[in-house]
């Protein structure tokens, strides 16, 4: 599928990340392996560093929350041995080796990279002499404001990210970035 594909039919909500389906999934480890939701989360924050751990209610929560913050479920997607495009209804071969995230090392966290984002988004827009507003329109769900509030690398959300990351039609890993902590 190319670029043009992707874009013509542009993501929507019903089309959005599926966090009940990653709570699901958690679940679904956790019982397997016979593990407290503490017991999960401590295995998770293992790839986090410590000041800014996950709890056990921030995971058990994603049943019923309609965002998340996207560092955390990379790193519980990271834990699941599963790409962020696995729980996308509708992902064209989520499992494919494009998708894949980097092996991390001890010392190491797997981030979201918002300037990358706003940079490809930007391009996108100047190529095709837009303004944010026409952009923001044609993704759907999302101000001006919020797509140029990536460029000052902040946090991004979940579902909301995988929009902007099926409608540039690249893998979420694409938008990553390996820190160190």
């Amino acid at each position: 599928m190319n670029i043009d594909q992707v874009l013509s039919s542009a993501p929507t909500a019903a089309a959005d990340f599926d966090l009940r389906a990653l709570y699901e999934a958690l679940d679904e480890q956790r019982r397997a392996r016979q593990l407290s939701w503490s017991a999960l989360t401590r295995e998770v924050n293992q790839q986090r560093p410590t000041p800014r751990p996950l709890s056990p209610s921030t995971v058990a929560s994603l049943r019923t929350r309609a965002d998340a913050e996207g560092d955390g479920i990379l790193q519980m997607l990271l834990w699941l041995r599963r790409t962020p495009e696995s729980f996308v209804p509708g992902a064209p071969d989520p499992q494919s080796r494009r998708f894949v995230e980097p092996e991390l090392v001890s010392g190491q966290l797997l981030r979201w990279d918002s300037r990358a984002l706003y940079d490809a988004l930007d391009d996108y827009r100047r190529a095709r002499s837009l303004t944010w507003a026409e952009l923001a329109n044609e993704i759907r769900g999302f101000t001006p404001g919020m797509l140029q509030n990536l460029g000052n690398g902040g946090r991004v959300a979940f579902p909301r990210v995988m929009r902007i990351v099926r409608f540039l039609g690249q893998p979420a890993a694409s938008f990553t970035r390996v820190a160190s902590w």
